[in-house]
């Protein structure tokens, strides 16, 4: 395993290169929202590069709706209670409960679609969160280039053209022949023309240059993880390195801590971390690390398994902005005997070389969680995955609790790594940035929307349902959390995407 250190370190580097905000590899953001009688399943798919244009998908699936419209607004400050005319969104003519619209998004940060419900039991506002950062730059298309190419060609040949025609035969009298002095001033102007010209396009090259790496140093990268282990605690440190002209006391390439001040509490936990064995995901842990002084956050690790482990630490800070790092950690044998915490969650599938596992997963203490498993699952595409945890009798579970506030936690994560979402069963909005979104609406004067993820009922259910898209086509293993009669189950599948 010591052996192996060096290449995975190597590979994990490359995915830490992957666009790793809010979810790592998931750019686009699936909502379910609630405002009295009026469900709406939302979709929003973000742009790459900012600014941009956001797509936005609705499907009505509660009170009859007549109309909706769209507003970008920012998530906090002093613009988010200034909000621009609305769009209207268009109601598809095959299906009379899906609307598409579009927004621009301008720049980077928290942002909000806030949803104008028009309906027959009356107006309604809601809000869903987004998050918003450039993620790469675009290239310009080969025929597109060649085709500006020739047509800048063109207007340098007619520039250079009507400067001659100024200086030499503009001059002359209609019919008469330019005198020989007048043709060498025309060439030289000529020349002079040509040079202006390479000259402009020479600085117009280098500013272009210039503002293209200006944007590129723009493209978002997430918060570094640092895990080291002192015996059995593992301590996180989050941050980045400086880079650039020195700011802040700090000189260029020294590490810059996240001040844990600047963390909003997710579920009451300032972290929520992924550890998950690496590269047969047969082992995952669901932990809660706690902030440790001003800076970092640290957990006296349970009894796991010997190996190299893949961490995914989710974080959302005081704007609603929300990103999840990725890490690294070599777990040695005999590390530790301690036993998971409350709040805390494990399980140990097959690994993913014994082959694809099926709908129903047998948990350790004879109860079963079952998947309503699609046929077919695409790219791309908005689903609401249910789930249904059941006795060791074969009946939908009685003893239900909430994990974490919520009805279920969901991970869905790509064989390769590229892609981690951790979601709810409202969506795959950070809760945090999903109530900055609800107070928001509130205090324009819309609906409260339902954030617990269990209907807006304190009875929990033993079937709970998640909206996501997977991002990429590939194989994915997803991890689901319930709780019942103080244990938390996870229950573990696989899904082939097409």
């Amino acid at each position: 395993m010591r052996r192996l250190r060096v290449p995975f370190t190597a590979l994990l580097a490359l995915v830490i290169a992957l666009p790793a905000w809010a979810h790592v590899g998931n750019k686009d953001v699936f909502q379910q929202v609630t405002a009295g009688p009026y469900t709406l399943f939302v979709t929003v798919r973000t742009p790459t590069v900012i600014p941009g244009v956001a797509t936005i998908e609705v499907r009505s699936i509660g009170a009859p709706v007549s109309a909706l419209t769209i507003t970008p607004l920012l998530l906090t400050g002093e613009a988010s209670k200034h909000p621009p005319t609305p769009d209207t969104m268009q109601v598809s003519a095959a299906d009379p409960a899906f609307y598409t619209g579009s927004l621009w998004l301008m720049g980077a940060g928290s942002w909000q679609v806030r949803i104008g419900i028009t309906g027959a039991h009356g107006p309604a506002t809601v809000s869903v969160p987004v998050v918003a950062a450039p993620l790469s730059v675009l290239t310009m298309q080969r025929p597109m280039g060649l085709a500006l190419g020739a047509l800048g060609l063109l207007l340098v040949v007619g520039f250079v053209g009507i400067v001659r025609a100024a200086v030499g035969e503009a001059r002359v009298a209609p019919g008469a022949e330019p005198d020989p002095r007048r043709r060498r001033r025309a060439q030289v102007a000529s020349v002079a023309a040509l040079v202006f010209a390479a000259l402009a396009i020479t600085l117009g090259g280098w500013w272009w240059d210039v503002e293209a790496a200006d944007y590129s140093s723009q493209i978002f990268r997430a918060a570094d993880l640092r895990p080291t282990l002192q015996g059995s605690t593992l301590i996180l440190s989050t941050g980045q390195v400086v880079k650039g002209q020195p700011y802040d006391g700090h000189a260029v390439g020294e590490w810059d801590s996240t001040p844990n001040a600047r963390l909003l509490l997710d579920h009451g936990k300032p972290m929520h971390l992924y550890a998950i064995r690496w590269p047969e995901m047969d082992a995952v842990y669901h932990l809660h690390p706690a902030t440790t002084g001003k800076f970092g956050l640290s957990e006296t690790l349970p009894n796991m398994p010997p190996g190299e482990y893949r961490l995914y630490a989710d974080v959302v800070y005081l704007s609603g902005f929300a990103e999840t790092m990725i890490a690294a950690l070599h777990v040695p044998p005999g590390m530790s005997s301690a036993p998971l915490a409350a709040d805390d969650a494990s399980a140990a599938p097959p690994p993913l070389s014994a082959g694809e596992l099926g709908a129903a997963y047998k948990l350790p203490d004879g109860y079963t969680m079952v998947w309503e498993k699609p046929a077919t699952i695409t790219a791309t595409t908005a689903y609401g995955f249910r789930f249904t945890l059941l006795d060791p009798t074969g009946r939908p579970a009685q003893d239900m609790q909430p994990y974490l506030g919520m009805a279920g936690h969901a991970a869905f994560v790509k064989s390769d790594g590229s892609t981690f979402a951790h979601t709810h069963p409202d969506g795959s909005a950070a809760m945090p940035a999903v109530m900055l979104a609800e107070e928001s609406s509130l205090a324009a004067g819309g609906s409260a929307t339902s954030t617990d993820g269990m209907n807006g009922s304190d009875s929990i259910e033993p079937t709970v349902t998640f909206p996501y898209g997977f991002p990429v086509a590939g194989r994915y293993r997803i991890f689901i959390q319930m709780k019942h009669g103080g244990t938390v189950e996870t229950g573990v599948f696989d899904a082939d995407v097409q």
